[in-house]
């Protein structure tokens, strides 16, 4: 039997021991091998996003097999797509707001700024939770006739959307504050977080879809409420893990009320990395009407696209997000050469990730195409334009690292002038000029073009965005 005296010696001992790996994790970031370093963070969150994929399509395939109105079900859970981009935008406000301002004043041995913009954002996520809560449950019906519901898809939509609108508050505290994990050196509990979250998921979709052993039959609504649950079951991973271990940053409550004029601060980051979200689909949507004037089956191709763009994207995707925490902390500690290496060694591994997925899509177009269709038309079509899209692959690396360097830096509007660059004011120009000339294959060249212009571009505005 342990004496209460030797108890509180080895509970002592423990949490020094865990104090100094907390903050030799959080120093490393400006003292560690830097490949190491990326390597560390970057991993995780590149396995945290297949995992989301994963879960995702697994429950879009348990949607589609429910009898008499899989295809209509599946229909309404695309049609909530754009009100979930809008939540995951204000999860990102906070996260992508606060995370690279506390990492550079962790950098500058500042922890109880670092705790002030903590509790903020955690404060400002809760808010913003009460408010979509509200308004998007009843405003759910509306917004999803304008997104496109029929009366056949529009009761399955609403059902889906509405439960997991409930369970908002959950998916804006997973996306919002694990940001703050990984800026600490912990991406492997951030990587947890979510990988726990989709099992649980993906162990509850069939049992609440199709009402196995005890539980009832709920449909759609049981998908939407097996999601909930794993959201949920994410943000109490998360809560606990920040009340238990005695990181360096950590929640205080006297910062949990709101300063306005913090809010203001990191709004200037969170809104442009908001915005980033939605450029993507705001292009899609333009470049379809250039498209459909050539052929629904190009319109079909653009879709397939990005939904192999986000695969082909992922590790570099993943390399941008271990390397914000990097930058910001080091930019904090004025480690200005060892920012440079740390973009430096980024935009070599981007090159080469990149690489990569231009040398698959040169060699086997028609075997990705043909995951998605049999139809041999559509086919030579999608291989045509993987060919030719895959040229700009090398010349986004550029845009890319330099987006998500200058948003690790705290320079938002920089980041997003970058975006604009690539979705709006460059490739939406050139994909209508050229389409005039060239058909429906003049909108792929816009791809590339847009890259090689865009990766000039944005090497100018980091370089500015650095020494401002």
């Amino acid at each position: 039997m342990v004496s209460i005296c030797e108890k509180d010696i080895w509970q002592l001992n423990r949490t020094k021991r865990f104090v100094m790996k907390n903050n030799n994790m959080t120093r490393n970031l400006g003292e560690g091998n830097i490949t190491k370093l990326l390597a560390s963070l970057a991993i995780p969150a590149v396995v945290a996003q297949v995992v989301n994929l994963l879960y995702n399509i697994v429950d879009r395939v348990y949607i589609g097999h429910i009898p008499g109105i899989g295809a209509n079900a599946l229909t309404g859970v695309g049609l909530f797509t754009p009100i979930l981009m809008l939540i995951n935008a204000f999860a990102m406000l906070a996260g992508s707001g606060g995370a690279p301002r506390a990492a550079i004043f962790m950098g500058k041995k500042d922890n109880d700024l670092a705790e002030k913009i903590l509790g903020n954002c955690f404060t400002l996520l809760v808010g913003l939770a009460v408010v979509l809560t509200i308004v998007f449950y009843v405003s759910a019906p509306t917004l999803l006739r304008l997104f496109g519901a029929s009366d056949a898809t529009l009761t399955y939509a609403t059902d889906y959307a509405r439960i997991y609108i409930l369970g908002s508050f959950f998916v804006l505290i997973v996306l919002g504050m694990n940001t703050f994990i990984t800026t600490q050196g912990f991406a492997k509990i951030s990587m947890m977080t979510t990988i726990i979250g989709a099992v649980i998921n993906i162990i509850l979709d069939p049992v609440l879809i199709f009402g196995l052993g005890p539980f009832p039959k709920m449909g759609i609504e049981g998908a939407a409420l097996a999601t909930g649950i794993g959201q949920a079951a994410g943000a109490v991973l998360y809560l606990i893990f920040y009340i238990v271990n005695p990181l360096p940053v950590k929640y205080r409550k006297k910062y949990l009320k709101a300063d306005l004029k913090l809010w203001k601060k990191l709004y200037v980051i969170g809104i442009p990395a908001s915005l980033n979200l939605a450029l993507p689909s705001l292009l899609i949507s333009v470049l379809n009407v250039i498209l459909t004037g050539y052929g629904e089956v190009y319109v079909f191709v653009l879709g397939v696209y990005y939904k192999l763009q986000t695969f082909l994207y992922l590790p570099a995707n993943g390399i941008v997000q271990g390397m914000r925490p990097l930058l910001g902390y080091n930019y904090g500690a004025g480690e200005h050469k060892r920012v440079h290496k740390i973009f430096q060694d980024g935009l070599i591994l981007v090159i080469v990730m990149m690489a990569a997925g231009m040398a698959i899509c040169l060699a086997v177009p028609g075997q990705l195409m043909g995951l998605f269709t049999a139809n041999p038309i559509t086919m030579k079509a999608g291989s045509v334009a993987l060919r030719v899209i895959s040229l700009g692959f090398l010349a986004s690396s550029v845009s890319v690292i330099c987006s998500g360097a200058l948003e690790g830096l705290g320079k938002g509007v920089h980041s997003l002038i970058i975006s604009l660059c690539r979705y709006v004011v460059v490739i939406i120009p050139v994909a209508f000029i050229v389409s005039r000339f060239m058909g429906a294959v003049g909108v792929w060249h816009a791809f590339w073009i847009t890259e090689v212009v865009t990766a000039v571009i944005a090497y100018v505005v980091y370089r500015k965005g650095v020494k401002g």
